[in-house]
């Protein structure tokens, strides 16, 4: 009985292993691309492959595992005192001023810069040397977790 002998056993030595011309068989453009494409909405002939792999369109992975907090500096609540009393998003009583910072649009408190007067600052979120800086001055601050 004879065996038949493999394909590529039997193109060793040709130059081109029976496929013509060098320049026909180079490329992922000889077979439209690598991988899935081709397939989607114009690739009639892959599109029943693709209609169960869910995640074959848009986006998917990983996302930023951080929320990024409007956060606010004494400086900024120090430099606009008189424009926030005029807005009305600050008060004034007594002594201290009261503000909440989700009325300007905020929703943590830094520590950058000094307070000069005494504040009443109801935030969501406050770092320990902010409170502290606040508390110098006679003030207040009181944390709100959502």
């Amino acid at each position: 009985m004879r065996f038949k002998t493999k394909k590529n056993v039997r193109e060793r030595g040709s130059k081109t292993h029976g496929w013509g011309s060098m320049k026909k068989r180079r490329g992922a453009g000889n077979r439209s691309g690598r991988g899935l494409a081709g397939t989607g909405k114009r690739g009639d002939c892959k599109k029943p492959a693709i209609w169960k792999n869910t995640k074959y369109f848009g986006v998917h992975g990983f996302s930023g595992h951080k929320k990024n907090i409007a956060s606010v500096n004494i400086t900024y609540i120090e430099g606009r005192r008189e424009t926030l009393l005029k807005e009305g998003k600050m008060k004034k009583e007594g002594e201290f001023y009261v503000l909440n910072l989700e009325d300007i649009g905020f929703r943590k408190l830094l520590s950058k810069g000094n307070a000069t007067k005494k504040y009443k600052i109801t935030c969501n979120f406050a770092t320990q040397k902010s409170i502290e800086n606040i508390k110098k001055t006679g003030g207040e601050v009181k944390v709100t977790t959502n």
